[in-house]
């Protein structure tokens, strides 16, 4: 049998070494006069789509109280990091990156931390992909917590469902919205596995 095809005796061989592995990162999050929660809030912003891109999305995702994300999110903006715009017909605010914002995201030490995983070897980057995203699926079923999936992963994506459409060519069900090739590849409030 192959080290590849070695099983880890038990799930704390998993458990700890992610639980170490978050712990250094979340040290390094405080830099650029940052704290964890407005990082966290810049990383989710960068993935939302425009369907998501609310403070109150923002709180869902991140499991925190209202007042919380309101601060976070007053502080970014005061740091430049963020702007806040109306959003069309509805009464929500609509959050976007800055120049700032995204000169800073990319300092983020999660960017680092991709750069690391990238580095491995295709097939153990494969294999923990497949094994990460299926104990993130379990743990979010089991908190019953929103999955902010992907839109090309979401039961409601409909792929080249608007072809030839200007916007498109991707579209949501959902929403009955059209979506870019980029909107596909972004998270979303409303993500339902696809079965």
């Amino acid at each position: 049998m192959s080290s590849d095809d070695d099983e880890a005796s038990d799930g704390r061989a998993i458990a700890w070494p992610l639980e170490r592995l978050a712990r250094v990162i979340r040290a390094r999050e405080h830099e650029d006069g940052l704290n964890p929660a407005q990082r966290e809030a810049l990383r989710y912003l960068a993935r939302a789509n425009r369907f998501s891109n609310t403070p109150g999305a923002l709180t869902r995702y991140l499991g925190a109280t209202k007042g919380t994300i309101s601060q976070t999110v007053m502080a970014l903006e005061r740091k430049g990091l963020i702007a806040k715009a109306a959003r069309d017909a509805r009464k929500s605010v609509r959050l976007s990156l800055t120049e700032k914002g995204r000169e800073t995201l990319a300092r983020d030490p999660w960017v680092a931390f991709e750069a690391a995983a990238e580095a491995l070897g295709g097939k153990t980057r494969r294999r923990m992909q497949r094994g990460l995203e299926d104990l993130l699926s379990r743990e979010v079923k089991r908190a019953g917590l929103d999955s902010f999936g992907m839109c090309s992963s979401c039961r409601y994506f409909r792929e080249r469902g608007r072809e030839g459409d200007a916007k498109g060519p991707h579209l949501c069900m959902l929403f009955e919205d059209t979506l870019s090739r980029e909107d596909a590849d972004r998270i979303c409030i409303e993500h339902a596995a696809a079965s």
